[in-house]
């Protein structure tokens, strides 16, 4: 049970402060629902009896926070050569809520922008992931939005530039011959 007042992060919307609980009648059945103000004054209305099943809980705590930098200073995790498949697994793990898979999607789509670009789909999911991340972030570090996203922004990059230096600047696999034999036509 949350107050009015408690930090929370609601699954694919980001985090937010509870601003009331308010009883409504919706389609004739009466329930009490969490109103969420979410960034850029959004409101949500969460069903109070639901929200635990669909994964709201509270925002992490700084000690947890200052992990998710290390996920975002690690190098990127293998994800799947088929796009489709890659898009359901990193939507697997951002409808999971868990602050940990979001901060993998964040830096593996941002490692893989960096090297040879996203689709536009990935490009929609990278922005999403990253709106969730930064949004809990800067309430548990109680930051600002700007001051947050430069630093998730900041570290992936450092991140990004210490570990590419193992990616081979040509995507030519070793065992293919990089010379132009000329056919003779015999």
């Amino acid at each position: 049970m949350f107050n009015v007042g408690d930090k929370v992060v609601y699954p694919m919307h980001g985090a937010g402060t509870i601003e009331s609980i308010e009883e409504k009648d919706i389609l004739g059945e009466k329930q009490a629902y969490y109103i969420i103000r979410m960034p850029g004054e959004v409101k949500v209305m969460v069903p109070t009896a639901k929200a635990e099943g669909i994964g709201v809980r509270d925002i992490i705590d700084k000690e947890t926070a200052s992990k998710v930098f290390k996920v975002l200073e690690t190098d990127s995790t293998e994800m799947d050569m088929n796009w489709n498949k890659r898009y359901r697994d990193n939507m697997d793990k951002m409808k999971s809520g868990d602050v940990y898979e979001v901060a993998d999607v964040v830096r593996n789509l941002s490692f893989k922008q960096k090297e040879k670009g996203l689709s536009t789909g990935e490009k929609k999911m990278l922005l999403n992931a990253k709106q969730i991340l930064v949004s809990e972030l800067t309430l548990a570090e109680n930051s600002n939005k700007d001051e947050m996203e430069e630093l998730v922004n900041n570290t992936i990059n450092n991140s990004f530039a210490e570990y590419s230096k193992n990616i081979t600047t040509n995507n030519t696999p070793d065992n293919v011959v990089k010379k132009f034999i000329p056919y003779s036509g015999v």
